[in-house]
């Protein structure tokens, strides 16, 4: 990153700025967004907008015939005003004292020391120059977006949205991608990548061959709010021109995007999953035109999720074509980038030094094992009287998520919740509200952990501790973006207290710990207790509203197979490009190689789930156990084979054994299959014919079963031998079953 670039310093909040007063100061100030300063004397524009993607959420609660979250709430607020034992002047009192005792006792903040370890991992270094080509020629310096050499409609469009200077990742980025070079780019989170591969592709798109349409750009993103946030951009950004683009996603209305398709837009933002399903289903749609292709968030969509979609458009599109991937936490795995035939790439990191920005601040809470309980408390003493506004909570699963929005409901606090189990037009929505601050806090899963920029957040919460680097790193890249101040506060229980130590060690950063005042934990804790009657009847009026919906669906489902069978059944079969036994066995795979890592050593696990994969080899061995004695003895004999194969290759090094079925095998079946023979002829299902056979062919049978007797024999004695020399250091287990023995007695 270039010493002389500094982020211009921001105004309180772009949204706040009333138009009427101070009208001189708005015209003199300077508002960064996307890591630009904004010198227009102008109101600039917001390059996002989520509601223009979306219809009313009301609408779509009438036409589904149910209620919001937030009627239910209201509804068991005014249930509990009426019940006459609630006396809200004592809650007042109590509230008064909570705040006199809080007053005495605030919140504190300490430096966080964790223990020093010694550094044992090793780092890789593996020689990539082969593979990237050299950037030395590279400036991550600009005064202003002219000497980019871009066109005046995007000079336009750049002052318009307020935009002056380039960032660092812009300033080199935008000269090296005008020339078609493939580019891996990564830099702090805020610093504008999503323009820095805008503005030169539009800039290319300006001289295209205008009498043919073609789809020549595709954008992937791995979440459906980034792909709306992308194509929101890149809209305002081409105001000016006559270039359209065109937003597929899931969740919204495939028929809609399929005649956008059709029409042959310059530019599609897509996500990989409905992108492919176009591809596959839709008539005319297809990437033989293809100039650019650009993945948004790399290294996410280079994981098990998506990667095999991923190779899937890849093998799609054209071989010459330029390849640009974006990310804060971009991948320097060779394997995976040569996945996508990239053709010498750039390797450009705008920020080598760190991975987050300066100006945010680190803490941690910690919630002691046998507080555990108490933590919804503690984060509605902290969202109540530290961390008022803009804030965004991260949760670990969808329910704790849903569960939190109705428990800040029931508290009196504004809150938006944002997770899969919405629809699109409900994630949609909160977005909006949340950008509008008409909502105080944000619920979200980690859909919400990666790419989107939201103007004005000031902390984001941690809930449920992140699982690894990446992870924590994006999260709290949703504050302190483009040289604005923020604050990460993450909840760390006994069982993530090795995984925190971790992130932190390999992070560099300097954490601080604060201390939530203890009789505001145990006030929340009282009426957390007090709402769990209430927050159970929402659920249960939830789940009988998701019930009714799914059989008027099946009604209406059978209404119109009865009333349009003939063209329903003539519509062709949606396909995949994998079947679902595939689907199955890919899943099964990345489950075995995410636990071969676990288990590996490398990867740090919490006590919590040491022990959860202590219960779970001790159910396994009582589910042996019960199984019937058949069964039982078939696995012991598995067990030992396997581990004789093991023993076997230890001791023979790096000899191969010769592939094919041993006698034993062979003997085993052979006498399965007369014993099968015999007992279909004592049924009756096969006639044997009586031959005389001659004394010779008698006495050759009987010299091929003495044989094959001798040759079994020999072999077991061979194979104990063996066994017996290089099993002879290790202990037999107690109850070891010899199943060979037992084909032996046979």
């Amino acid at each position: 990153m270039a010493p002389s670039f500094v982020f211009e310093p921001p105004s309180d909040e772009e949204i706040e700025l009333s138009e009427a007063e101070n009208e001189d100061q708005v015209d003199d100030e300077e508002e960064p967004e996307e890591g630009r300063s904004k010198t227009s004397n102008r109101h600039s524009q917001s390059p996002w907008d989520f509601a223009s993607f979306s219809e009313s959420v009301a609408e779509e609660h009438a036409r589904r015939s149910t209620t919001s979250v937030d009627f239910k709430i209201s509804k068991a607020l005014q249930r509990q005003r009426s019940v006459p034992d609630s006396n809200p002047a004592a809650d007042e009192e109590e509230e008064e004292e909570e705040n006199g005792s809080s007053e005495s006792e605030p919140d504190r903040q300490e430096d966080y020391r964790p223990e020093e370890e010694e550094d044992d991992a090793a780092t890789n270094t593996v020689d990539n120059k082969s593979f990237f080509a050299p950037s030395d020629g590279a400036s991550f310096h600009a005064n202003s977006f002219m000497e980019l050499n871009l066109s005046r409609p995007l000079l336009r469009a750049c002052e318009a949205l307020g935009y002056a200077k380039p960032t660092p990742i812009q300033a080199a980025c935008i000269p090296l991608a005008l020339t078609g070079r493939d580019i891996c780019g990564s830099a702090i989170t805020g610093s504008g990548k999503t323009a820095a591969f805008s503005l030169p592709t539009l800039e290319r798109l300006l001289f295209r061959p205008k009498r043919m349409s073609a789809i020549r750009v595709l954008i992937l993103t791995p979440t459906r709010e980034l792909a709306v946030q992308v194509n929101s951009m890149i809209e305002k950004l081409a105001q000016f021109t006559d270039i359209r683009c065109c937003l597929i996603v899931g969740g919204l209305s495939t028929k809609v995007q399929e005649a956008a398709l059709r029409s042959m837009p310059d530019i599609v933002v897509a996500t990989p999953g409905r992108m492919i399903d176009h591809l596959r289903n839709s008539m005319s749609v297809d990437l033989e035109d293809l100039a650019v292709l650009i993945l948004d968030e790399a290294d996410r969509l280079l994981e098990l999720g998506f990667s095999a979609e991923i190779c899937e458009l890849v093998r799609l599109c054209p071989k010459r074509r330029q390849t640009m991937l974006f990310s804060a936490t971009m991948t320097e795995e060779v394997d995976e980038l040569v996945k996508l035939s990239l053709n010498k790439p750039l390797r450009l990191s705008a920020d080598p030094s760190t991975k987050r920005p300066a100006t945010l601040t680190e803490e941690v809470v910690r919630i002691r094992r046998m507080r555990e309980v108490n933590q919804e408390a503690v984060l509605l003493a902290l969202c109540s009287k530290t961390f008022t506004s803009k804030v965004i909570i991260f949760s670990g699963t969808k329910q704790a998520a849903h569960r939190l929005k109705i428990l800040f409901g029931l508290a009196g606090l504004k809150a938006a919740e944002l997770h899969g189990n919405l629809t699109q037009v409900q994630r949609l929505d909160a977005l909006e509200m949340f950008r509008k601050q008409e909502v105080d806090f944000l619920v979200a899963t980690d859909v919400a952990a990666r790419g989107l920029d939201i103007i004005g957040v000031q902390t984001v919460i941690n809930y449920a501790c992140p699982r690894d680097l990446t992870s924590y790193v994006h999260r709290v890249g949703r504050t302190a973006r483009a040289g604005r101040e923020g604050y990460a506060v993450t909840f760390v229980t006994d069982n993530d207290r090795s995984l925190l130590k971790a992130i932190a060690k390999r992070a560099g950063s300097k954490l601080k710990s604060r201390i939530v005042a203890e009789q505001s934990i145990s006030k929340w804790s009282k009426i957390i207790e007090q709402m769990e009657d209430q927050v159970a009847s929402i659920l249960q009026e939830e789940r009988e509203e998701r019930l009714l919906r799914k059989a008027e669906m099946e009604a209406t489902k059978a209404e119109n197979m009865i009333a349009h069978k003939d063209e329903i059944f003539s519509r062709p079969k949606r396909t995949w490009f994998v079947t679902e036994k595939e689907k199955k066995f890919a899943a099964k795979a990345s489950k075995a190689t995410s636990e071969k890592e676990k288990f590996s050593g490398n990867e740090v696990i919490s006590a919590q789930q040491a022990e959860d994969l202590k219960m779970k080899e001790k159910r396994k061995r009582e589910r042996e156990k019960n199984l019937p004695r058949k069964k039982r003895r078939k696995l012991e004999a598995a067990r030992e084979m396997l581990q004789y194969e093991n023993e076997s290759e230890k001791g023979s090094g790096n000899q191969k054994e010769k592939s094919g079925m041993s006698l034993v095998d062979l003997a085993y079946r052979r006498a399965k299959a007369v014993k099968a023979k015999k007992k279909a002829v004592d049924a009756g299902k096969i006639v044997v014919k009586s031959t005389k056979k001659s004394k010779r062919s008698s006495q050759r049978a009987q010299s091929r079963t003495g044989e094959m007797r001798d040759l079994f024999e020999s072999d077991m004695s061979e194979r104990k031998q063996k066994r017996n020399t290089s099993g002879s250091g290790l202990k037999k287990s107690k109850h070891s079953f010899k199943s060979k023995s037992r084909y032996k007695r046979r």
